[in-house]
C-alpha cells in the first residue's frame, strides 16, 4: 500500500510539474495597447474617440472622393488584414479601415456590447465622426455581416457593397479555428486569459487559409499580439456568447449594388453560402477563388482586389 501511495504521489507530482512548466512556457498576460502601438500603429495609423473608445484607424487616399471605401475585418482580425487592398486602391480612392470593438488595438467595448446591432451603430458613428455621409462598404466574415446589416439599416448611406466570405446565414463549419473553439468554452476561457501558446495562434490562422504555406511568422506575430491586447481575450469570449441568429430574410431586401467574393477552400463558412447571397441579392455578382480560404483578401490581395477595381470602375 505504501508503495502504491508513493507511486501515486510521484505521478501527481509529475503531472503538476509538467502542468506548471506548460503554463510557464505559454504564459502571456494581457499587454497594454501602448506597448503594441510601436510596431502595429505606425503612420498612417491614428486613434479617434468614438463611443468612449480610442479607435485605431487608417484613412488614406484622396479626400475629394465622394464615396470612400470602408473596410471591415472579421473576428479576431484587424485593419491590417486589408493592407494589400488599401495599397492597391488608395491611389485612386479614399480607403478607410479600422479595428472593430473587441479586437486588435481598439480593444473592448465599454459596455461589453458585441451584438450586431452595436457594431452597426459603431460603424455609423465612425463615419459620422469622419464626416462621411455616403460610402462603399466591404467586409469579411463578421465584418461582412456588419456590412450588409449597415446597408439594410441605412440604405441611403451605402452606395455599394462588397461581401467577402460574409456571415449571415446559418452555416455548418467543416473546421473551426482552435482559438474560436477555446473562446466558446466557459471552462477554458479563464485559462486562456493569461496563457497563449503561439502555436495555437498559428494553427488558427493556418486553418482559415487555403494554402497554409502562405502564413508567415510576421503574420502570426500580428495575430498573436492583437490577441494579447488588454481585454481582447475576454471580449472574444463575450462576443461568442452574444452570437444570436439573425433573420437572413432581410438580405433579400437589399437593393444596393453588391459584389460577392468567396474562397473556394473556406472551411468555416462554406462556398454554398456565397450562392445563397448571390441568389437573394438581386443583380449581385459572385466571384469564387477556388484555391483561397476564409480570408481571401489577405491570402491573395492582388487576385481578389482585381474584381473590386472593376466593380468600382477603376
Amino acid at each position: 500500500m505504501k508503495l502504491l501511495l508513493k507511486s501515486l504521489a510521484l505521478l501527481v507530482g509529475g503531472l503538476l510539474f509538467f502542468a506548471a512548466v506548460g503554463i510557464w512556457a505559454t504564459w502571456a498576460p494581457d499587454k497594454p495597447v501602448d506597448a503594441l502601438k510601436l510596431r502595429w500603429a505606425q503612420a498612417p495609423s491614428q486613434f479617434i474617440n468614438v463611443q468612449g473608445m480610442q479607435v485605431h484607424l487608417r484613412d488614406e487616399g484622396p479626400r475629394d472622393d465622394a464615396t470612400p471605401l470602408v473596410l471591415l475585418h472579421g473576428t479576431s482580425a484587424s485593419l491590417h488584414t486589408w493592407q494589400g487592398w488599401a495599397g492597391a486602391l488608395k491611389g485612386q480612392r479614399r480607403v478607410i479601415r479600422f479595428d472593430l470593438p473587441g479586437f486588435a488595438l481598439t480593444g473592448p467595448h465599454p459596455q461589453d456590447d458585441y451584438s450586431i446591432a452595436a457594431y452597426v451603430r459603431f460603424v455609423v458613428a465612425v463615419m459620422d465622426q469622419l464626416g462621411v455621409q455616403r460610402f462603399v462598404l466591404a467586409g469579411n466574415s463578421l465584418g461582412g455581416q456588419i456590412a450588409w446589416e449597415v446597408a439594410h439599416a441605412h440604405p441611403q448611406r451605402v452606395a455599394q457593397l462588397v461581401l467577402v466570405d460574409a456571415a449571415g446565414y446559418v452555416f455548418e463549419p467543416k473546421s473551426v479555428p482552435i482559438g474560436f473553439q477555446i473562446a466558446r468554452s466557459p471552462l477554458l476561457q479563464p485559462l486562456m486569459r493569461n496563457t497563449l501558446p503561439r502555436g495555437l495562434v498559428e494553427r488558427s490562422v493556418r486553418n482559415v487559409y487555403g494554402d497554409a504555406a502562405k502564413v508567415t511568422p510576421d503574420l502570426v506575430d500580428l495575430y498573436y499580439d492583437m490577441t494579447q491586447r488588454a481585454g481582447n481575450r475576454r471580449a472574444l469570449g463575450l462576443r461568442m456568447q452574444q452570437i444570436v441568429p439573425r433573420a437572413p430574410e432581410r438580405i433579400a431586401t437589399l437593393k444596393v449594388p453588391t459584389l460577392i467574393l468567396w474562397g473556394g477552400q473556406d472551411r468555416l463558412i462554406a462556398p454554398e453560402n456565397a450562392q445563397k447571397f448571390a441568389k437573394d441579392i438581386a443583380g449581385s455578382k459572385l466571384v469564387v477563388f477556388d484555391a483561397l480560404g476564409h480570408v481571401p483578401h489577405e491570402e491573395d490581395p492582388a487576385a481578389t482586389v482585381a474584381p473590386v477595381k472593376a466593380f468600382l470602375g477603376l
